[in-house]
């Protein structure tokens, strides 16, 4: 395991200096005439700045988003199934269908993006969610249910993979952790949020003769409608053109970023850069690792109101009891964020989380006391979210150039989400209250795509990074032409891998 100043990327050699050099010609710095003390302060006067204007608003839009897809888990408990005349593995597929269509739209979403503005994909976003959650809250069968999930997994599909790829574009490699784990808390924020309002929400039931679970999902789809309309204000494009920064600050922005590589090499739109994303090896030990991290968090999301009913607890007191898991699970994401930063031990922090969330499984599988069960709630909801956050960090970390990574994080992240069609299938009503099933396939995801890829992946990168370090892989571009060489970004024999 090497250190951090060891695990950043270095170009010692002059050819790579040189490539830095053109790109920083038309960018002149503007603080030629100050001292090192004096440029540490304006950098971290900048990067507060962007903090404060991008992580803030991004997070909130995340957490309604979150709210969206799930509140459907805390309907049921307001009788949405009776309503509907749902029967059987109705609700299952409900859930289903969600992923069918998120999955399918997930990895070509970034690529979408580079085309638009953030600023106009993020509020269509979070205007289409609104409008289609507001309508879940007026279905009459379960057929008009299944339209509106299907078409808001459409919509929904270009938050997650799009705030991960635009944040990328904005830090360094050793900044974006931190924020990620900020923006991704919002997700456990949603789940605490999301069961204090559907207890609020449900005293509502039969005002202007609409149930309480229709309430949920009408109040919560006008909230994300009218957030989605302020993003056309609130969300910024990219560091060039980002209208909160000063025409100095955006050059030092831009500076930061060619200096710490995340714009210096493999920077291109063409099929060949999106290749480059679908031959790498990497991308698909990542897609197992992260199928580990998205159908466990998608049971526990979806399901956590059931499980906690089959604990004897029912209505508010179940909706109230969901809360506090959350909130941990909030605090030890951002914890593990801030050590994987500081670190650079992304596959050691994945491997200690998922064996937090293990244990928390083995304990809701193993025994039937209400109070134990409830222990592993909260063990299994602080191993699960952090690894999300971690695991997409260290795809960014380790995918150079912004179409390349894009194209990865879209890969990954959409296979994830398929994985969620496996877990709205798991918990099973004839099961309750033990859920065997359930918590059986989460535990073996867990342990084999989760701690098993991550082992894997922390691993391969090590012995990567030790051929490249001794000088094993120098000649691995020889005969390669100067474009060659370009789209090659992290495969170049100079770029040391987060492990």
């Amino acid at each position: 395991m090497s250190s951090p100043r060891q695990s950043e990327r270095s170009l010692p050699d002059e050819e790579a200096s040189a490539k830095r050099n053109v790109l920083l010609v038309d960018l002149p710095d503007p603080d030629l005439d100050k001292t090192e003390e004096e440029k540490k302060k304006l950098d971290a006067k900048l990067l507060l700045r962007i903090d404060l204007f991008l992580v803030p608003w991004l997070s909130v839009l995340y957490c309604l988003s979150f709210i969206c897809r799930t509140n459907i888990g805390n309907a049921k408990l307001q009788g949405m199934e009776e309503e509907l005349d749902m029967h059987g593995i109705d609700y299952n597929m409900s859930l289903t269908v969600f992923f069918i269509s998120y999955a399918f739209c997930d990895p070509i979403v970034n690529a979408i993006m580079k085309r638009l503005s953030p600023r106009v994909f993020f509020t269509g976003i979070m205007v289409l969610s609104g409008i289609i959650v507001t309508l879940t809250g007026l279905c009459k069968n379960y057929s008009s249910l299944l339209a509106a999930r299907f078409f808001l997994g459409i919509t929904q599909s270009g938050m997650f993979p799009g705030v991960n790829y635009y944040m990328s574009c904005w830090y360094t490699p050793s900044e974006i952790g931190l924020r990620s784990a900020l923006f991704f808390s919002a997700a456990a924020l949603a789940g605490s949020f999301s069961g204090l309002l559907a207890a609020a929400i449900a005293s509502m039931d039969n005002v202007s003769g609409i149930s309480g679970w229709s309430w949920i999902f009408i109040l919560e789809g006008i909230a994300t409608f009218l957030v989605g309309v302020a993003s056309w204000w609130m969300v910024y494009d990219w560091p060039s053109t980002a209208r909160f920064l000063s025409s100095e600050d955006r050059i030092r922005l831009q500076r930061r970023l060619v200096l710490a590589k995340k714009t210096s090499f493999a920077e291109g739109s063409g099929k060949k850069y999106m290749l480059e994303a679908v031959r790498d090896w990497k991308t698909y030990v990542y897609m197992m690792i992260y199928m580990g991290c998205l159908m466990p968090l998608y049971a526990f999301s979806l399901f956590m109101p059931t499980i906690i009913m089959g604990m004897g607890h029912e209505g508010t007191m179940a909706q109230l009891l969901t809360v506090p898991p959350y909130a941990c699970a909030t605090v030890t994401t951002i914890a593990v964020g801030f050590i994987a930063d500081h670190t650079r031990w992304r596959g050691i922090c994945n491997m200690a989380s998922v064996i937090v969330a293990i244990s928390g499984f083995t304990i809701l599988l193993a025994t039937p006391n209400s109070q134990a069960q409830y222990a592993g709630v909260f063990l299994g909801a602080m191993g699960i979210y952090p690894t999300i956050s971690n695991t997409l960090s260290w795809v960014s970390n380790n995918t150079e150039g912004s179409m390349k990574r894009g194209i990865a994080l879209g890969m990954v992240i959409g296979w994830g989400t398929l994985n969620g069609a496996v877990s709205s299938n798991i918990y099973l009503k004839h099961e309750k209250p033990r859920y065997y099933t359930g918590h059986a396939t989460v535990l073996a995801y867990l342990v084999v795509f989760l701690l098993g890829g991550s082992l894997l992946m922390h691993i391969l990168l090590s012995m990567e990074n030790r051929k490249r370090r001794s000088g094993q892989r120098s000649n691995m571009l020889d005969g390669k032409t100067e474009e060659e060489i370009m789209i090659k970004g992290d495969k170049r024999p100079d770029f040391i891998y987060t492990e």
